[in-house]
């Protein structure tokens, strides 16, 4: 009796080998070797994670299966796999994995990215895609975009020659620009003396919401390792959100019930409290909330480290920066700035940011999916509530199918139709689930980009090149932060002294 222990071993070699040939008599995709109790494949993640997995998939295929503690998840890591599962599988991957951070930080499962496939979620992305993110309404707000681009030019006039953190600069762009959409106000390098206090509540809000949604939850798969205090911080964070984002209601509430006649700037929450007068069943007070919230959760990061990775691509390319400002040059030239409505005639600035968000995806895996009833993908068996996770980092920069993917060419997007390549490229994600804020992504760093490129001649920090290894999170951000410099460019001068 005293020598149980000693049968220990030869039972978690019965318990490995078993799981391995019960995963292939029940067809599902191939799975790494071995599986190991309790925690399943979940030593085998070391980040960053999107590497870890594409390193996976060349050894036993685009397709796999794995048991990350208690939770089914496959992997796609090939354009045809991908395409499947997005396309003749949409429907029944267009659910999203319980986790935590969709538990707390968007009304208990009720925000835009984190519904279940449903009523709720169509009628979510009805208003997104009409109300707030169709073409004809961003072209309607598109002041507020410029406006927040000309304050970036007039700081760098200031700062000329000197480094600049462009991190920190775009950042406070663009969430001037959501909240200037969303709300009419801007938060950062603000000097609105009456709003001060308001400001500093919501950028230290925003701050602890980015780091809880970055944080390792390993509670989301063993729920036994469930870390108490990590939910309680995201509970709590959660309330004073939802307290502040509340009081912004209220605020254009009253000031529209105090001038109902007024002649106002729509912001979002204008539009949608209009639609609530009519339609109070389907713009309750926690939907345009869960809205706001989404808008600058998933419409904020993408665009500032997209923003950050090509003007460091550029700063190591110069020949490129040299051909995007020619262009810029012939197309817009030297007496007006570049505005959105020039975009579509810049076609290599278009192959630069596409170009980018194939070599540095702002989300390497997508948001995760979860299949609702059994399905088959590329022959294999997946069963039901299997989380699936698109490693869009491995397909876009796998060199079976794209040559020297490691180098950065922004003609291989020449002739193409936007960023998409098939499955290929597919930054935004497909589907159903698809980001509904593409365009607005896009705007955003289009016309800031070209803004920096037409304005000012541009230099890194030194000889070196730029650092472009990636750090780690759900997002893809550099890892060191982009310090560059900046000189007007002598033909621009005349023009930046007046905006």
């Amino acid at each position: 009796m005293a020598t149980w222990y000693l049968y220990i071993p030869i039972l978690l070699v019965l318990y490995v080998f078993t799981r391995h040939f019960l995963n292939r008599i029940h067809n599902l995709p191939p799975s790494p070797f071995p599986c190991l109790p309790i925690i399943g494949y979940l030593h085998l993640l070391k980040k960053p994670i999107y590497k870890t997995l594409f390193e996976i998939a060349t050894r036993y295929g685009p397709i796999l299966f794995f048991k990350f503690g208690s939770r089914s998840v496959v992997v796609v890591s090939s354009p045809s796999a991908a395409e499947e599962c997005l396309t003749k599988n949409d429907i029944v991957f267009a659910n999203r994995p319980r986790l935590l951070i969709g538990k707390h930080l968007a009304y208990n499962y009720t925000g835009l990215s984190w519904a279940p496939y449903g009523d709720l979620w169509r009628n979510l992305r009805r208003i997104s895609s009409i109300e707030l993110l169709s073409a004809s309404r961003l072209q309607l707000l598109s002041s507020i975009r410029m406006e927040e681009v000309k304050t970036l030019m007039r700081k760098l006039i200031g700062h000329q020659d000197e480094p600049v953190e462009f991190k920190r600069a775009f950042f406070e762009l663009t969430y001037n620009v959501m909240m200037g959409l969303i709300a009419g106000k801007r938060y950062y390098d603000c000097e609105n003396v009456e709003i001060m206090e308001e400001a500093e509540r919501f950028r230290e809000i925003q701050i602890e919401a980015l780091e809880l949604s970055s944080a390792t939850n390993y509670g989301d798969f063993l729920p036994w390792l469930k870390s108490s205090k990590l939910e309680r911080r995201m509970i709590e964070c959660g309330k004073k959100r939802d307290r502040f984002m509340q009081d912004l209601v209220e605020q254009h509430r009253r000031k529209m019930r105090s001038d109902p006649e007024g002649e106002r700037k729509k912001t979002m929450i204008e539009i949608l409290l209009s639609l609530q007068e009519s339609e109070s069943e389907f713009y309750t007070d926690e939907i345009i909330k869960g809205l706001m919230i989404i808008l600058l959760m998933a419409g904020t990061e993408t665009s500032i480290s997209t923003m950050e990775w090509a003007l460091s691509l550029l700063l190591n390319h110069p020949q490129v920066l040299a051909k995007a400002q020619t262009e810029i040059l012939k197309t817009v030239g030297n007496e007006r700035l570049i505005e959105e409505s020039d975009l579509p005639q810049l076609p290599y600035l278009r192959c630069i940011i596409s170009e980018t968000l194939r070599m540095y995806p702002p989300v390497p895996t997508l948001v995760p999916h979860e299949s609702s009833e059994e399905c088959w993908v590329q022959g294999f068996r997946v069963p039901r509530g299997t989380m699936l996770m698109v490693n869009i980092w491995a397909i876009q920069n796998d060199p079976r199918i794209w040559e020297d993917p490691a180098s950065f060419k922004p003609e291989r997007f020449e002739g193409l139709e936007g960023a998409r390549d098939g499955f290929k490229s597919m930054p935004f994600g497909a589907g159903r689930r698809g980001c509904p804020g593409e365009g607005l992504g896009l705007r955003i760093v289009g016309l800031t980009l070209g803004s920096l490129i037409q304005c000012f001649e541009l230099s890194r920090n030194g000889n070196e090149l730029v650092d472009m290894s990636a750090g780690t999170g759900f997002t893809m951000p550099k890892s060191q932060p982009l310090v560059a410099k900046c000189r007007p460019r002598p033909a621009m001068l005349n023009l930046l002294s007046q905006i």
